[in-house]
């Protein structure tokens, strides 16, 4: 069907007086059209210097240009269909037309208008990717557990360490899925909240306690964040943060019972270092050495940066490193059930309590200490500190006792 053909039909549509009929012949002759309508031709169609008072309209085709800024599932829709979007024109002055593009299919009604049809076009991309954006913010989940699980997948994961993740979403999964399941959040109370968070307090679980509390905040803060509910009901909770034990250092004697104790055994390697390095057992693993230092993965880093610490060798580590150049840790779990054996009432984090303070005890100086404890300096600290060997080395060699 070329263009003549098409002016003559728009010419006899104008005779039939059922507009609904006249929309449908409008449309089974536009389908049968070899031609593609592009802007041109729809300005010739309809007419720009068409004075009647009637309106005029066609079923658009966009170019690979426009298709290209549109959001992928209109995109492959306008691709395989271009009988999809219908532009009407309009009288909407004595001088002036009007451009209409709508949309109406899969639940979207969509409608822009400008005098000017190019940027009746730009509005119409523009309403297709509002579109899309209100559509991803549909997807996200409202019950508990699926926007907890969602929270944890696209928020939290990118901001921890994936060692804090995986304890934060082991403690999720023991602790809270079980309490809330998959209730819609809007209708979680203050009361359920406090009922866990007690739970745990008078078992006298309060660090279980606190990590509850602060878990429940971070989740219903992104359910606000997602406009999903309007308060959180966290914040009228009554929880006390409960008081941290802090490790207890083992005496000189005990630490020389501890270490005759393992005599002959692969267990005294491991607890040497850990001794005289002051790690966190969950560092044990990483630890290795080079040269004159202990270099082990620092895992109080929030960030998904890997940052290492260096741990000089000291004169009361160094007997046991002879001949050794790798390191084997046992399981954790083994080297506590040990500890427990040889030094009662200590648990395995009381040796990196002891090392700081034997550090402290032998003068090791406060940036030394903190270097190997793997303490954070502050931004300012460590934008402009950065400690050699040779110094690192030389603080170590105080820890002879």
């Amino acid at each position: 069907m070329n263009y003549n053909n098409l002016e003559e039909l728009l010419r006899l549509l104008k005779d039939i007086p059922d507009s609904g009929k006249r929309d449908r012949i409008l449309q089974l002759s536009l389908n049968m059209a070899a031609d593609s309508i592009t802007t041109e031709t729809l300005k010739k169609l309809i007419g720009e210097e068409n004075n009647s008072d009637n309106d005029s309209s066609v079923f658009l085709k966009f170019t690979k240009k426009e298709l290209s800024k549109m959001p992928i599932q209109f995109r492959k829709q306008f691709i395989l269909n271009d009988r999809l979007v219908r532009c009407r024109r309009r009288k909407s002055g004595k001088k002036t037309v009007n451009y209409e593009i709508r949309y109406r299919r899969n639940g979207y009604n969509i409608s822009v208008s400008s005098n000017d049809f190019e940027k009746a076009k730009e509005k119409f991309i523009d309403a297709l990717k509002n579109a899309d954006r209100q559509d991803e913010q549909q997807k996200v989940p409202t019950t508990f557990n699926k926007f907890a699980m969602y929270y944890f997948e696209n928020f939290k994961k990118k901001k921890v360490s994936p060692e804090t993740y995986k304890s934060d979403l082991g403690r999720y999964n023991k602790h809270i899925a079980p309490h809330f399941k998959d209730v819609p959040i809007k209708n979680i109370t203050t009361g359920q909240c406090q009922k866990l968070l007690d739970k745990y307090t008078e078992q006298g679980m309060g660090k279980t306690a606190d990590e509850v509390h602060s878990l429940l905040n971070q989740i219903f803060k992104m359910a606000i964040a997602h406009n999903i509910v309007e308060r959180n009901p966290i914040t009228t909770v009554v929880h006390t943060q409960h008081e941290r034990e802090h490790g207890k250092a083992l005496t000189k004697d005990e630490e020389r019972a501890l270490l005759e104790g393992l005599k002959g055994t692969n267990y005294l390697i491991p607890f040497a270092v850990a001794l005289y390095t002051g790690m966190r057992p969950n560092e044990y693993k990483t630890a290795r050495i080079e040269g004159n230092f202990i270099i082990a993965v620092n895992s109080k880093r929030k960030t998904k940066k890997v940052e290492y610490k260096r741990i000089a060798i000291s004169p009361m580590l160094k007997p046991y490193l002879e001949g050794v150049s790798e390191l084997n840790f046992p399981y954790v779990e083994s080297m506590r059930t040990h500890m427990n054996r040889h030094v009662k009432g200590h648990k395995l984090y009381d040796l990196r309590t002891t090392f700081y303070t034997r550090c402290r005890e032998c003068g090791v100086a406060d940036a030394a200490r903190d270097e190997f404890m793997g303490h954070s300096a502050g931004a300012l600290a460590k934008a402009y500190t950065d400690l050699s060997d040779e110094y690192l080395y030389a603080e170590a060699q105080k820890l002879n006792y």
